[in-house]
């Protein structure tokens, strides 16, 4: 029986260690830095036998592991521990992310006996945390892993078997996002010449505006002027439609025209123009396309300036959604992929659907995350900019084989699931896994299809099986 003292501490063994004690042995693990971080760690293991003396050569490996979640791959692993001094041993290991990272430190002694400590750290925390995870097997385990059982105690246990199948897999990828302009579609409003406003007729930032409306009237000397030159280059045309050489006076009603048009005066405020054939004081400046009033920096009587912006107008339809994911996903994310959108305070729980439109090139430094953006038709308009949402994005994987994620122990590092050979005969079987969908698990060695497995009634069986103690789950 293992028994075990856990406090966290750093800068290598101490008395404030975690201590693990057997029969002839003691261990001791501590970590440096003391609250683990991001990236480069170091783990301290000490061994002393019953009479305190170190305990010397022997085989120390540490794993510290984050098991596979979803499409996230499982990052870290073992890292063989270096003797630098009589009994005390170094291991160095690296983190990759922030959480909760499982550790297992295994020493192989002498006689054979393999005293295993487990538990878990977690990333900014300095409290290492350890329970005892039993001895590994020995080498008689694994000769003679079959075992039976009768078919009362089976009934009794409810053990349920499931086939190892061949199946279209997918993983969701999930992110929370934030809804957006459709930056693509924005319109800032500016001039091309000085003038002063008259009448505003979008007045507050948040209003509507439909393509064509007025949003201001505008007086400008030059506007003035250029008005009067167009009209009077009309009517030079109507007098040269009589004489032989009404080419040149076309040309002079395009001219003045074309300058009209560049300063963004409509095409029906000049036909109003020219029915009315004298200069309008204040001339209309219109909306170029339809949407909100979403900056506004003008006011009634107020001056502008040629390319001040006075007005930013963004339509709500589409929108985007630029959502967060993890490094280890970005990989499976491709432009064009049905996403799915909820709105997690929305009643009813309407989803709406897209598709992933851009993969910007960069990640976030800190987080480590990487943005997508997502566009949305948005007919109602109940998306509106600064809504949080949760996206979804179901990832094919093709055909995998997969068995329920109940038929699955996990010891340490290792994995195993009990093969059910009928006749109630049971055989653990250690496996590598992979990705997990639902409440399924990819089985990428040690299994066949068609192969059963103990599916339900899983920890009673390794109760009853010579490797129940390797087989403890977390």
């Amino acid at each position: 029986m293992l028994v075990l003292m856990a406090l966290a501490c750093g800068g290598g063994p101490s008395s404030d260690a975690v201590v693990v004690n057997t029969d002839a042995t003691q261990m001791r693990v501590s970590l440096e830095p003391e609250a683990p971080r991001v990236g480069e760690n170091r783990m301290w293991i000490e061994l002393r036998d019953a009479k305190g003396e170190p305990v010397r050569s022997v085989d120390v490996v540490a794993s510290v592991k984050m098991p596979a979640m979803g499409a996230m791959p499982g990052m870290g692993g073992p890292s063989k521990a270096t003797e630098v001094s009589p009994g005390r041993y170094r291991a160095d290991f690296e983190i990759q992310m922030a959480g909760t990272w499982r550790v297992e430190v295994r020493a192989t002694l002498s006689d054979g006996s393999v005293p295993v400590a487990e538990g878990s750290l977690k990333v900014g925390s300095p409290q290492l945390t350890l329970k005892s995870a039993g001895a590994a097997p020995g080498a008689d385990a694994e000769a003679r892993p079959e075992f039976t059982l009768s078919a009362e105690r089976i009934q009794r246990i409810g053990v349920r078997s499931a086939a190892a199948e061949l199946v279209a897999l997918s993983t969701p990828v999930r992110a929370l996002g934030i809804v957006r302009f459709d930056e693509s579609a924005l319109q800032d409003v500016s001039l091309k010449i000085r003038g002063w406003v008259g009448e505003l007729e979008v007045s507050a930032v948040g209003d509507p505006v439909e393509k064509g409306q007025v949003l201001f009237t505008l007086y400008s000397p030059e506007l003035y002027a250029a008005q009067e030159e167009y009209l009077l280059a009309l009517q030079s045309r109507e007098r040269a439609r009589k004489t032989l050489a009404p080419q040149r006076a076309d040309y002079l009603v395009r001219a003045a025209e074309k300058r009209l048009r560049l300063w963004d005066i409509a095409q029906s405020d000049l036909e109003r123009l020219e029915r009315r054939g004298t200069p309008l004081e204040h001339l209309p400046i219109r909306a170029a396309r339809s949407g909100f009033a979403v900056e506004m920096n003008i006011a009634a009587g107020s001056g502008v300036e040629p390319g001040q912006r006075l007005y930013r107008i963004a339509p709500l339809d589409p929108v985007w959604i630029e959502a967060e994911v993890y490094e280890s996903e970005i990989g499976l994310i491709e432009k064009g992929q049905s996403v799915s959108v909820e709105l997690p305070y929305e009643p009813g729980g309407i989803r709406y659907e897209g598709r992933v439109d851009y993969l910007y090139p960069s990640l976030s430094r800190q987080a480590r995350t990487a943005r997508i953006r997502i566009v949305l038709e948005n007919p109602d308009l109940a998306l509106r900019p600064g809504m949080y949402a949760t996206v979804q994005i179901e990832v094919d994987r093709g055909e995998r084989l997969v068995v329920p994620q109940s038929a699955v122990l996990f010891a340490g590092d290792r994995s195993f699931v009990f093969r059910a050979l009928g006749e109630g005969r049971f055989r653990p079987q250690k496996v590598r896994v992979g990705l997990t969908s639902g409440d399924l698990i990819e089985i990428l060695e040690g299994l066949d299809a068609g192969d059963d497995v103990v599916a339900s009634g899983t920890f009673l069986i390794s109760s009853e099986s010579r490797l129940r103690a390797a087989l403890e789950q977390w």
